[in-house]
């Protein structure tokens, strides 16, 4: 169930601690004059918080921490298809690159850092909206109560530093002789700051230039100050505009945001900003490409990421994502040679590719060369997680192939392992349906409904299933249900409530409903024929569902 509000109403730690105590699994997103944070859930645990805009990000903790080398971290950047920390952190630990012990401390200090800085914002928009648990191993998993105990903390200090740095616009100027003549030896954070203390950096320029946040840059600043170490000897002329490199980074790390929300207008407006700032961004580019990708735009997503994958350093991750804007334009050769091309650029070993060059091969007809696919890429996976995509496919490989006990099977394990993915329930019931267990087919999208219960073509099958077993009432509710969600969903829905209602003697309804349905499809006999019988007033015509109905009258 999606929860949403305004802060100014309910506060931060107050959602918090609903989500906790309800166990709640999804994203928690935050919204407030140009800012957009995300914190999300897994069973009531955070395990991961976000705040647009921050420069202060995993990558370049490790490194200024000496835990990572800036080449290593360029390169491993250069084959992420996002700024994403939650994946840099599972790339660094699937090749061994920072011990987990150490990785999970960096990440729960930042997300200590980033509710923080959330739990001051006492105005703007929240949005709780329910997803399925990670899919991979959580590298770390906090409590909300802990967290909101740090902040408060935080808040209270804050008050203190505010007595000394009541403004961001502030400059300060190290005292570099008394400090030497002192002999005290200044912590990492502090020495980080004082170097930017040269008389002409604000406190906004020192945050952005070390890449610590306003609470660590602040802290560091009120011991310096509180020392004699560092004096307040001036204010900035005017609230700073960002620098052409913060201003880009703010539009694309706003556009990632909104394309992960859904927000495709959104996100598109922030990507083209990139674009004016720095016409030849591949990121923003390929971004571009992703959200016509993703409304169906097949045409111009081609365009876009062919601009892309035309450059020498283009990743795999670009080629992926154009190989599949081919298949869905079903030019299915492109496909192929794209997939073979994104396997040579180092995605061999990738288990999204092998699945995707499979649906191109099921696509294709080429059920075979589908299934050695299929079946390398769960090799690939190897004690990871299939997505839930691969036992979609999988199960209908099995199924085209008539094997529909294995069908099953695979679609059983994906549900175990996916349990809110609607598809795999949808594929399940079909399968069963085909062995004839129309009622457990019946029961299994009821299950669905539950997961998603605004997906009409679920609320189609089950009516379907209903009608065929002659339970009327029970399917004319899943029809009804059908055409309030979308009343253009098909013909074959308005046929059949037509019929319904025919059974239960309200002509004009059925009339109604005959009418909608030639509407939707004018060459459609059927229809046609029973409009005709119900105009003349005659006795009940041979409808669509056999005989059964006239059989019940």
């Amino acid at each position: 169930m999606a929860i949403r509000g305004s802060l100014s109403e309910a506060s931060l730690a107050d959602v918090l601690q609903l989500l906790a105590l309800g166990q709640k699994t999804g994203v928690l997103s935050l919204a407030r004059e140009g800012s957009f944070g995300a914190v999300h859930f897994d069973r009531g645990m955070i395990w991961h918080a976000a705040l647009i805009n921050r420069r202060d990000r995993l990558g370049d903790r490790l490194v200024r921490a000496g835990l990572l080398g800036a080449d290593a971290l360029a390169r491993l950047n250069a084959e992420l298809t996002d700024d994403d920390d939650r994946h840099l952190a599972r790339v660094l630990l699937d090749h061994d690159l920072v011990e987990p012990e150490v990785l999970s401390r960096e990440c729960r200090t930042l997300i200590e850092e980033v509710v923080c800085v959330l739990f001051t914002w006492n105005t703007g928009t929240f949005a709780f909206e329910p997803q399925a648990s990670p899919s991979e191993p959580l590298i770390v998993a906090l409590p909300a109560d802990s967290l909101l105990m740090e902040a408060a903390r935080r808040v209270d200090e804050w008050t203190q530093i505010e007595k000394k740095i009541p403004s961001l616009d502030l400059i300060f100027e190290l005292d570099v002789t008394r400090l030497q003549q002192s002999g005290v030896s200044l912590t990492g954070e502090q020495s980080s700051v004082a170097q930017w203390l040269d008389g002409t950096h604000d406190v906004s320029a020192i945050v952005e230039r070390s890449g610590l946040g306003e609470f660590a840059v602040g802290k560091a600043l009120y011991g310096l100050v509180t020392a004699g170490f560092a004096q307040r000897v001036g204010r900035s002329s005017a609230r700073r505009q960002p620098a052409p490199e913060s201003r880009v980074a703010e539009h694309r790390n706003l556009g990632v945001a909104f394309y992960r929300t859904g927000m495709y207008d959104e996100a598109q407006r922030e990507f083209r900003h990139v674009l004016e700032l720095r016409a030849d961004d591949l990121g923003a580019r390929f971004h571009l490409g992703l959200v016509h990708v993703r409304r169906g735009d097949w045409e111009q997503a081609i365009d876009v990421l062919k601009r892309v994958a035309a450059q020498p350093d283009a990743t795999a991750a670009v080629l992926h994502a154009l190989a599949y804007a081919y298949e869905h334009h079903q030019q299915f050769d492109l496909a192929e040679a794209t997939l073979a091309d994104a396997a040579r650029r180092g995605s061999a070993e990738d288990p999204r590719v092998a699945l995707s060059q499979g649906v191109v091969a099921m696509r294709r007809g080429d059920l075979p060369r589908a299934e050695e696919r299929l079946a390398t890429a769960r090799s690939l996976w190897g004690a990871r997680q299939p997505v839930a995509a691969w036992f979609h496919f999988a199960g209908l490989a099995a199924a085209l192939r008539g094997e529909t006990d294995r069908a099953v099977a695979v679609l059983e394990e994906g549900i175990g392992l996916h349990p809110h993915a609607t598809v795999l329930y949808n594929d399940l019931a079909v399968v069963q349906e085909r062995r004839g267990a129309h009622e457990a087919a019946a029961r299994t999208l009821e299950h669905a409904l539950l997961e998603e219960s605004s997906l009409p073509h679920l609320h189609k099958n089950l009516g379907d299933y209903r009608y065929r077993g002659q339970q009327y009432d029970e399917a004319f509710d899943a029809y009804e249900r059908v055409v309030r969600l979308a009343p253009d969903h098909g013909a074959d829905v308005w046929l059949k409530l037509g019929n319904i209602h025919y059974r239960r003697g309200d002509h004009a309804a059925a009339r109604d409903a005959w009418e909608r349905a030639l509407a939707l499809d004018p060459d459609n006999a059927i229809v046609r024929g029973n409009l005709g019988v119900a105009r003349a007033n005659a006795p009940a015509p041979a409808l669509v569902g056999a005989a059964s109905i006239r059989e019940a009258r």
